[in-house]
């Protein structure tokens, strides 16, 4: 079955569209000044061309890299042709090329506009209109008398004796082509000008579309550079918590292909994209420059040049043309992330549990209830569960629970809440998670089986050091990426149980009467309640008996008496 378009979902963006096998073999590349429009005309009931069909059935998928204009995508397409050699793209493999400008390596560099760049010269380009291309040449040779391929000086142009300064004319010339054409087009403003003032309003008029002409042309150059020898250049961009990472390839001087990893963002973009990197170069060598959107730390530079067997350099690019690739990352990332956000996040998340149940060997985790307390001095005691369906919050069933017994430590409590729990509940979970460790699974695993119910359902503890998931008859696991939504409901149980407790809190509900003794803070009212094994050991308890605890000196003790006799 071939593809549908009511499968995809593009942006209507200027851009590259690829078609591809399941096999991730190319079949088609084409551009497009409007990627939605433009695919959608593929699956017209009457296509114009006779290859269609036989496209679309023989592809599995279409992917999409969105440029900064039009231009940027018929350069991007032909570069991608040429790497790919897709079937259908009969039309396109004949011998044509763009247009390069490039700097040879004489002694006195030569300047060219050439579709075949000598050995050894300095390139940039392809540019998609020759006629720019051209018109930049002239300039830099006007301006700044650099020769052509017959090692002339430009005609009029007044070489300074022994031509003394032409190597600094020459690096002035790189910087233009490396995208600060500032210089030169400074100089074709003051020509400008200069024909304004003395009314040549034609010739004026002719320097302006100069001037757009080499904006254009030095703009375009973002799809590539000889900067981009072997560069990955990496996009981040989130919605809420549904994030996505983009990596564009670069190498031998052009963008090669995009690679993109949706990801529910729960982090900052540093621990996102680090998440994906470590995915991502796993399966293949980093490259020797890797252009990211925020630093990553030195670990993750030491692992991936360690993945390379030599140096990488990581750096977050501010200006230049390194920058310009970066933030064509971040642009493909955003339209990743920002096309039909409910399906993607939904999706996302389902993918997320589904991942989780293969790690700890479930069928499924479409259903998955966690447990967390929370109490403040020992005094009230507050519980929550919250649910989680498909990988997805379903907050109308979350609860909140107050212990109702004496119990004083945090496995009793546990206990009961989760008792009570299972005693309403008509349908059992995949998974009951429980925010401890090894003693908090074993608590509730035997009252699960002195309520009759041990075996209808999986329980697992997650301990926040290291993220460490305990299960019976299991070794201990350290989750990784693929455990994230089992991490995302232990945070999200403790999130809503202390929201719960702060609540009670504002209320004065578990105001504790000690808070209004002088100098009693938070750890000496731990203390005595952990002496006296709670509140009614502590009211009875005279002078002498509170000067027993440590911290507590005869004074405090005193007050404390006081304060309890009101």
């Amino acid at each position: 079955m071939g593809l549908e378009y009511s499968d995809l979902d593009l942006p209507a963006k200027p851009g590259v569209y690829i078609f591809k096998r399941d096999d991730d073999r190319v079949t088609y590349i084409g551009k497009a000044t409007d990627l939605r429009s433009r695919v959608r005309s593929y699956f017209s009931k009457n296509p114009d061309r006779e290859m269609i069909p036989r496209l679309l059935d023989e592809s599995g998928k279409l992917e999409f890299i969105v440029t900064q204009t039009p231009s940027e995508a018929l350069v991007l397409e032909r570069q991608m042709i040429r790497t790919h050699q897709p079937r259908y793209n009969s039309q396109l493999k004949d011998g044509k090329s763009f247009p390069f400008i490039a700097l040879t390596s004489h002694e006195k560099p030569r300047i060219l506009y050439t579709r075949h760049p000598p050995k050894g010269s300095k390139i940039w380009g392809p540019f998609p209109d020759p006629g720019s291309a051209k018109l930049v040449v002239k300039l830099i040779r006007q301006y700044f008398g650099i020769r052509d391929n017959t090692d002339r000086s430009p005609f009029g142009f007044v070489e300074p004796e022994g031509d003394s300064d032409y190597g600094e004319r020459v690096r002035a010339v790189e910087s233009v082509l490396d995208g600060n054409a500032r210089v030169l087009i400074d100089r074709l403003q003051k020509e400008m000008d200069r024909a304004s003032n003395d009314l040549h309003y034609e010739r004026a008029g002719r320097i302006r579309d100069m001037i757009g002409s080499v904006q254009r042309t030095m703009s375009e150059s973002v799809v590539s550079s000889r900067f981009y020898q072997d560069c990955d250049a990496v996009g981040f961009a989130s919605r809420g918590d549904s994030g996505c990472v983009v990596i564009l390839h670069a190498k031998e001087g052009v963008i090669q292909g995009k690679v993109e990893y949706p990801l529910i963002h729960r982090g900052d973009v540093a621990d996102s994209v680090s998440l994906v990197l470590s995915e991502h170069y796993s399966k293949r060598k980093p490259p020797r420059k890797l252009l990211t959107p925020t630093p990553l730390g030195d670990s993750m530079t030491e692992w991936l040049s360690s993945r390379r067997s030599g140096a990488v350099d990581v750096r977050t690019p501010k200006r230049g043309e390194l920058a310009k690739l970066r933030s064509m990352a971040d642009r493909n990332a955003e339209i990743m992330v920002t096309r039909s956000p409910r399906s993607r996040s939904g999706s996302l998340e389902k993918a997320a549990a589904d991942d989780a149940a293969k790690l700890i060997g479930l069928r499924s985790l479409d259903h998955m209830v966690c447990f967390d307390m929370s109490q403040t001095l020992g005094m009230e005691r507050v519980g929550a569960s919250v649910v989680f369906r498909k990988g997805r919050p379903s907050k109308e069933e979350y609860r909140t629970y107050r212990v109702k017994s004496t119990a004083q430590d945090d496995l009793k409590m546990m206990a009961e809440v989760v008792t009570r729990w299972v005693k309403r509940q008509e349908e059992w979970p995949d998974l009951l998670l429980l925010d401890g460790g090894e003693t908090h699974l074993s608590t509730i695993e035997s009252s699960l089986e002195d309520l009759g119910v041990s075996g209808l359902f999986r329980v697992a503890a997650l301990a926040k050091r290291e993220e460490t998931l305990f299960m019976r008859d299991s070794e201990p696991l350290v989750l990784d990426r693929r455990g994230r939504a089992i991490v995302h409901a232990r945070d999200e149980a403790h999130r809503f149980s202390n929201r719960f407790h702060k609540k009670r809190r504002s209320k004065g509900a578990l105001a504790d009467p000690l808070e209004g003794v002088e100098g009693l803070g938070a750890k000496k009212i731990q203390a005595l309640l952990r002496h006296f094994g709670g509140r009614k050991g502590i009211e009875h308890a005279s002078v002498r008996d509170l000067r027993e605890v440590d911290g507590i000196g005869k004074e405090m003790a005193k007050r404390i008496r006081a304060h309890l006799q009101g």
